[in-house]
């Protein structure tokens, strides 16, 4: 038999010792368990060990995610002094990143750590070019993430519009997060995306929503400073 373990079989095996560790408590507290009631004491049962399997999957997923994010990190050439992973090339590391993500989404797909995965994959299909690719698994993230990541996709699809001239959807998106922002994509953030995807083929409007922000005292102001610059002279 195999050494190696898959991550399902090392949560089945915590469970059933868990299980175990239950059980033989209740072996040796037969007659108080007799005594309270079998029923109740099954509900809760299944009541815990739910809990348990639960909190054991989220943990297995966040570390699943923080492994992923650490290669994605990693150093190319040669090994940091202070440890840690480091890749011969860039190909090399990007193919490991990609299988960690691709994992990610085929263990824990629909959860919040799967949706990240996605938009990680996606931003990589984006920067190769892969611009079908990244839409697909960016309009899922949007439609099926909490609010906070899905205000991420929708970022990031508007920025793919207007990569792709599609002004008018673009506007569409941003207008939205506008509107709805999240504890990730603030309203100035939106409006600086907008005016910053208008700014080549309609420079009036783009100055129209950088102005305020520009005269706000924010952490966005200055960015919006060096936007206005950018434009050309009305």
């Amino acid at each position: 038999m195999s050494d190696h373990l898959t991550r399902k079989e090392l949560t089945q095996d915590a469970v059933a010792l868990k299980a175990g560790e239950t059980f033989d408590f209740f072996r040796t507290h037969r007659k108080q368990t007799i005594r309270y009631g079998g029923g109740i004491i099954a509900v809760a049962l299944i009541v815990w060990l739910g809990f348990y399997y639960t909190s054991y999957k989220a943990g297995m997923r966040q570390q699943a995610l923080a492994d992923a994010i650490q290669l994605q990190n990693a150093a190319v050439g040669a090994a940091p002094p202070n440890g840690g992973p480091s890749f011969p090339t860039e190909t090399a590391k990007k193919d490991a990143v990609i299988k960690a993500y691709n994992q990610i989404l085929t263990e824990f797909g629909g959860s919040s750590e799967g949706y990240i995965a996605e938009y990680a994959l996606a931003d990589m299909d984006a920067d190769s070019g892969k611009y079908g690719d990244a839409r697909k698994k960016l309009q899922n993230v949007a439609e099926h993430a909490n609010a906070n990541y899905a205000s991420l996709a929708k970022l990031a699809l508007a920025q793919l519009d207007f990569a792709e001239n599609k002004v008018s959807e673009a506007r569409t998106i941003l207008k939205d997060l506008i509107d709805h922002p999240t504890d990730l994509v603030s309203k100035n953030q939106a409006t600086f995306t907008l005016a910053k995807g208008l700014a080549a083929t309609q420079p009036a409007e783009a100055r129209k929503l950088l102005l305020p922000m520009a005269s706000a005292a924010n952490e966005s102001s200055q960015a919006a400073v060096s936007a206005l610059q950018e434009l050309p002279p009305q």
